[in-house]
């Protein structure tokens, strides 16, 4: 199976957890972000990116293949107006950098939350599919302080399958997953 076949596959709209974290992820987008904004949206397009648009947003997405590790210059782009990151940096080994770099006056980025009933997920045969990064709350804030942001507004959730039995299914039920953050650049920051 291709890494395009397996994205189509885990990321189906027949999973209700993922459809339930795309209706949470887009009614945070829709009270944070400025309708009819010039959206930077890192990752590949996908479905949230196209739910975006249907929400009235000019949607762009980063190229298939892009280390942004490495080749982050995309955000620099001084007409993007708002730039989102929907599970993102957890893949990046230094999301610092990139953070730093943005020039957008607004971020909306969320993150999948450290478990500490289960390991960081990897996925072997892909190597764009692994979490270098799980964040608590607070170390995913310090990172955006650091790189010149004010969160102004955040939300966690949990997800998890009804249909699955035993004890981290049952803890998934009470123990949120994701952390989601509307944030602003600090006044007086300077972008590298």
């Amino acid at each position: 199976m291709s890494s395009t076949q397996e994205f189509a596959s885990t990321y189906s709209t027949d999973n209700p957890s993922l459809t339930k974290r795309f209706e949470r992820t887009i009614q945070f987008l829709n009270k944070h972000a400025p309708k009819q904004a010039n959206v930077l949206d890192l990752g590949i397009p996908n479905m949230l990116a196209e739910q975006m648009k249907l929400q009235g947003y000019s949607v762009s997405n980063t190229k298939m293949g892009q280390d942004l590790d490495l080749d982050y210059e995309v955000v620099r782009n001084p007409e993007i107006e708002v730039v989102t990151a929907f599970e993102i940096f957890e893949h990046l080994v230094a999301p610092f950098n990139l953070l730093r770099a943005i020039k957008a006056p607004y971020l909306i980025a969320s993150v999948p939350m450290n478990l500490w009933f289960a390991r960081a997920y990897w996925n072997e045969k892909d190597p764009w599919d692994r979490h270098y990064h799980e964040f608590e709350d607070r170390q995913f804030d310090m990172l955006l302080e650091k790189a010149g942001w004010t969160v102004k507004a955040s939300e966690k959730w949990n997800s998890y399958s009804k249909l699955k039995l035993g004890i981290r299914p049952i803890l998934r039920r009470f123990t949120p997953r994701y952390y989601i953050v509307y944030c602003e650049r600090t006044e007086g920051f300077q972008v590298q």
